[in-house]
């Protein structure tokens, strides 16, 4: 009989932004298919769960990009001797 090991702390695997998007892509268009046409009430919840991942996405990005270039001025005042 399999047990599930519930030691395991290795932590999954982060998604980039573009694959969040691509993920909130398919959470809408499931909540747009005709298998959710007689439950509104999770259609609504899968459309808002793809907009928040759609805006976890975009701020993740900001924030990768911010850093990317935090990283980039911070090599710069190193080679300038500033820093």
């Amino acid at each position: 009989m399999a047990t599930l090991d519930s030691t395991n702390s290795t932590p999954a695997p982060q998604m980039r932004p573009d694959e969040m998007r691509g993920f909130a892509k398919r959470l809408r268009a499931r909540a747009d298919s005709v298998l959710t046409r007689d439950q509104p009430h999770q259609a609504a919840d899968l459309r808002q769960a793809a907009s928040l991942i759609e805006q976890f996405a975009s701020l993740n990005a900001e924030i990768l990009s911010s850093a990317a270039m935090i990283d980039r001025l911070a090599r710069l005042l190193r080679i300038a001797g500033g820093a």
